[in-house]
């Protein structure tokens, strides 16, 4: 092993100790990458780097994308348009044996295509969806697994922060991102609902079934929520009609929602406040998680430890799709220690560049780039409620502190299972990742 490569090694090795002492991401991944880049290109090569490193990064004009659908989020989340779409999706199946929870999935999808962020859509639907669900006889564990499982749908389905920030890193096009990955969020929202299905016939009485609600309440229920898919048809029928760019779709998404919310009468001031806090707090994080990735893949293109590993890789003969698999793997052990865009920040720049060599199912290098993104985000989605560290479990688990976390856990192994199909199926048929990309292309 040379001692560039040695050295590659070390700077991980030196991002992870600095995890463990809960120092944030972004400084665990520039330290270590500003002594190795100092270390092999010198002290000169070193000061230029800082001096034009974050102008470089941040004056990038498509990075603009990311506040914009983070403020779309935010209004949606501060104008309480969950309750809307959990009322209407509750009176359309609520009445079914684990209606609610079917509901709840339903809605968090909903949501997921004004949101973007899966901890928002997660906290924002289970205080709605919760009290509903405990006041009508609902176990704790099938009531916190469904909503934990159901918020990941939030970064599934389009607007996706994290696609974004894939298609930003990856050189790709965030419309084709954005239609690849619908059929794969819908197939995913289509298993938890089947999940939940063959959850409450094996144990009825932790999903009891309720009164079907009345033809008024359904119609009312409805006019609530007609805005909110005007909103969704507005901003990606004018994405995909050509009227605007994605970023001019977010913006024009985050006008709509806020209007929406306003002529709702959820978004005072304070809420409008909150709105543009919370934006730039994710905001801030997400681009110094640029700036400190930056750094360190910087320093580990200089150990040579990316072209190393593509030559490892090789040497195994592997099946290309088995690689793409160990990848895959690699990912969900990932998400056990580190945040997902975090991830996705970090690791695309070192694996994409092997995903694309390989020779997959006869793919070009456009459709190997949108097809691995996809599969990236499904198995993000996975360790976002997976033990050890479920962030959406902990989310959820804070706002019903009454229910053990292990009941919690019991209840996400049938959502995981469907996880488990879902992401074979895409890794299996990457049709199902491009037809609608190839449609509108």
């Amino acid at each position: 092993m040379s001692g560039s490569l040695e050295l590659g090694f070390a700077l991980l090795g030196g991002m992870l100790a600095l995890m463990v002492l809960r120092v944030p991401i972004a400084i665990c991944m520039f330290v270590p990458g500003a002594i190795g880049y100092y270390l092999v290109a010198g002290e000169a090569a070193f000061l230029n780097l800082l001096k034009g490193s974050a102008y470089g990064r941040l004056s990038n004009y498509d990075l603009s994308v990311i506040p914009l659908f983070l403020l779309m989020g935010q209004f949606a989340t501060q104008g309480g348009l969950s309750r809307a779409l959990f009322s209407f999706a509750n009176a359309l199946i609520g009445h079914l044996r684990g209606g609610i929870a079917m509901a709840s999935v339903l809605a968090c999808a909903a949501f997921g295509t004004i949101c973007g962020s899966s901890t928002a859509t997660c906290a924002t639907v289970t205080q709605v969806a919760l009290p509903e669900m405990r006041r009508h006889g609902y176990s704790g564990r099938l009531a916190t697994a469904t909503l934990a499982a159901g918020g990941t749908l939030g970064i599934m389905i389009p607007p996706s922060v994290v696609l974004v920030v894939y298609a930003i890193l990856a050189e790709q096009n965030i419309a084709k991102l954005f239609a690849a990955a619908m059929i794969p969020g819908l197939i995913a929202a289509t298993l938890y609902l089947i999940a939940i299905a063959i959850y409450v016939r094996l144990r009825p009485g932790h999903g009891p079934a309720q009164p079907r609600h009345s033809r008024a309440e359904f119609l009312a229920a409805a006019k609530e929520v007609w805005p909110i898919g005007a909103i969704f048809v507005l901003v990606f029928g004018g994405i995909y009609g050509g009227l605007f760019t994605p970023t001019e779709g977010a913006a024009v998404g985050a006008a709509s929602t806020f209007l929406t919310a306003l002529a709702k009468g959820d978004m005072g001031w304070e809420a409008f406040k909150r709105s543009f806090l919370g934006t730039a707090e994710i905001a801030g994080f997400i681009f110094m998680i640029f700036l400190g990735a930056d750094m360190l893949n910087g320093a580990l293109a200089l150990s040579q430890m990316p072209v190393r590993l593509a030559e490892a890789v090789g040497a195994l003969d592997l099946p290309p799709v088995a690689v793409v698999a160990a990848i895959l793997l690699f990912y969900i052990a990932l998400s056990s220690v580190m945040d997902e865009l975090s991830m996705i920040i970090l690791t695309v720049p070192i694996l994409f560049p092997l995903v694309v060599e390989l020779d997959l199912y006869g793919l070009n290098s456009t459709e190997k780039a949108i097809w691995f993104g996809v599969l990236v985000l499904s198995v993000v989605e996975i360790g976002l409620i997976a033990p050890p560290v479920g962030l959406n479990v902990y989310v959820v688990n804070s706002m019903a502190p009454d229910v053990p976390m292990s009941e919690t856990y019991k209840g996400i192994f049938v959502f995981l299972a469907a996880d488990a199909v879902r992401t074979a199926l895409l890794l299996g048929f990457p049709i199902l990742s491009l037809w609608l990309m190839r449609l509108i292309a």
